[in-house]
C-alpha cells in the first residue's frame, strides 16, 4: 500500500477512538531550534483485541475533570490496571457502563501493576482493594510493585479492620477473601504471565525514588509501554519501548516549566520529563503511537502542548483525557 493510501486509511481506523470525559533553570529542557514536521496520523486502532484505556491523566493538581493517574490494559475480557490514582473504581465502572468494556465492571478489577508509591498513584487502592469486594468480589486482588507495597496494604487492612470485620460479621452478604491483596514486591525484569499477556517490568529515573517502574505489555496484537512517572536519562525505557505500538508517556510542557519557580523547576527536571525531552525520546523508539498522560501544562493549553512535541517529533501523537480508548 502507498503512504498516501495507508495514511487515509489510517485515519479512517482512527474514527473508532472512543473520547471520554473524566473525574535556577535546568539546560537539559531548553527548547532547540524547531524543525518543520510533515502532518502525520496515528496507526490504526484495531476494533477487537488489547486496548488501551485511560482512566485517569491527571498528577496531584486537584483538577475537576482529570482523576488520579491510572489505565488499564484490556485484554480478552481480562483488565490489568497500572496505577490507582484517585477514582480509580468509579472511571473503571464508568468505562464498563458507557462504553460495555465490562472486564472493567468493579467486581471484576482483579490485577493491578504501581509504578511507584506517589500518594497521586496510590490513592485509591483502598478504594480497589474495598470496593470490588463490597460489590461481590471474591478473589485476592493481585498486586505487583516496588519495595514498601507490603506495607501499604497491610496499613491499609488495618485502618479499615473495622469496617471489614462488620460487613463480615454482621447482617451484609460478604465473603472473606475479596478484600485481600496479595502483593508481589518486584524487581526488574519479566513479573507476569498469562495466557493473556506477558508484563515485563523495568527501572525509571524518578528523583528520589529508589525504585520507580514502567512496564511492557505485549499480547497476541499488541506491545504497549506505560513510563510511570520518570525523567531522562531513559536508557530502559529505550531498550523496552523500541517500535512499541503504543508508548504511554508523561509529560511537561517546556514553555510553562520557564514560568515556575526555581525550587519548582529544580523538582519537576529532576522527576519529569519536557515535551522536548519527550520528543527526543519518541525519535529513538518510534513508538505507533504516542499516548501523552499526566500532562502538567502550567498555563499552555493541550494544542500547544501537543505543538511542542510535533515541531521536534514527526510521528502520531495524541494528548490522552480520562476515559479515551486507543
Amino acid at each position: 500500500m502507498s503512504y498516501t493510501l495507508r495514511s487515509i486509511a489510517i485515519g479512517l481506523c482512527m474514527l473508532v477512538h472512543v473520547a471520554g470525559g473524566g473525574c535556577a533553570q535546568p539546560t537539559r529542557t531548553e527548547a532547540p531550534a524547531a524543525k518543520p514536521v510533515a502532518a502525520t496520523v496515528p496507526r490504526p486502532v484495531p476494533l477487537s483485541g488489547t486496548k488501551l484505556v485511560l482512566l485517569g491523566t491527571g498528577t496531584p493538581n486537584a483538577e475537576p475533570d482529570r482523576c488520579g493517574p491510572a489505565l488499564a490494559i484490556v485484554v480478552n475480557d481480562t483488565a490489568y490496571l497500572v496505577d490507582c490514582g484517585p477514582g480509580v473504581v468509579r472511571q473503571a465502572a464508568a468505562a464498563a457502563k458507557r462504553m460495555g468494556i465490562k472486564a472493567l465492571e468493579p467486581p471484576r478489577l482483579k490485577h493491578l501493576f504501581v509504578t511507584h508509591l506517589h500518594s497521586d498513584h496510590t490513592l485509591g487502592l483502598p478504594d480497589l482493594m474495598l470496593t470490588p469486594w463490597v460489590l461481590e468480589r471474591n478473589e485476592k486482588l493481585q498486586v505487583y510493585g516496588p519495595r514498601g507495597l507490603q506495607r501499604m496494604t497491610d496499613n491499609i487492612l488495618e485502618a479499615y479492620e473495622e469496617d471489614i470485620r462488620l460487613r463480615i460479621g454482621g447482617s451484609q452478604p460478604a465473603n472473606s477473601i475479596g478484600y485481600r491483596a496479595a502483593v508481589h514486591e518486584i524487581e526488574a525484569g519479566r513479573i507476569y504471565g498469562d495466557k493473556n499477556v506477558t508484563v515485563t517490568a523495568f527501572y525509571v529515573n524518578h528523583g528520589s525514588w529508589k525504585r520507580a517502574f514502567g512496564y511492557r505489555f505485549d499480547t497476541a496484537d499488541r506491545s504497549i509501554v506505560v513510563s510511570g512517572d520518570s525523567a531522562p536519562p531513559a536508557t530502559h525505557l529505550l531498550q523496552k519501548a523500541k517500535n512499541c505500538d503504543v508508548l504511554v508517556h508523561e509529560v511537561y510542557s517546556t514553555a510553562g516549566f520557564a514560568r515556575r519557580e526555581p525550587e519548582w523547576q529544580t523538582y519537576h527536571a529532576e522527576s519529569h520529563t519536557s515535551s522536548v525531552e519527550l520528543a527526543e525520546i519518541a525519535n529513538q523508539v518510534r513508538p505507533g503511537l504516542l499516548v501523552l498522560t499526566h500532562q502538567l501544562y502550567w498555563g499552555v493549553t493541550d494544542e500547544e502542548l501537543l505543538a511542542e512535541i510535533r515541531a521536534h517529533y514527526d510521528g502520531p501523537v495524541v494528548s490522552g483525557k480520562d476515559l479515551d480508548v486507543y
